[in-house]
């Protein structure tokens, strides 16, 4: 039996450099050039927001989170980024 070890390991977790939205959809472009985007809807507070206070969003914690002050709510980047969503995507998508 072979057994390896690792004695450093660096994980580092993706940040937000900006934050926009386009037609109730939230995209964030990472510091690691990607650009993801999640429906707003995948989201019991964004579901229920006007597509006005959808645009209140900004980025917190360094690009480590999203806040939408008006709503009250607040979602990790490394959580969008890993697919943890509070909702499922809908039946017809």
């Amino acid at each position: 039996m072979i057994t390896t070890t690792a004695d450093f390991i660096q994980v580092t977790e993706p940040a937000a450099l900006r934050v926009w939205v386009e037609q109730r959809t939230v995209f964030l472009e990472l510091t690691d050039a990607r650009i993801v985007g999640f429906p707003a809807d995948r989201f019991r507070l964004l579901q229920k927001a006007t597509n006005g206070q959808l645009q209140g969003v900004t980025l917190e914690l360094d690009g480590f989170a999203l806040r939408w002050e008006e709503l009250d709510e607040d979602i990790t980047v490394p959580g969008i980024v890993a697919g943890r969503f509070q909702l499922p995507p809908p039946k017809n998508a």
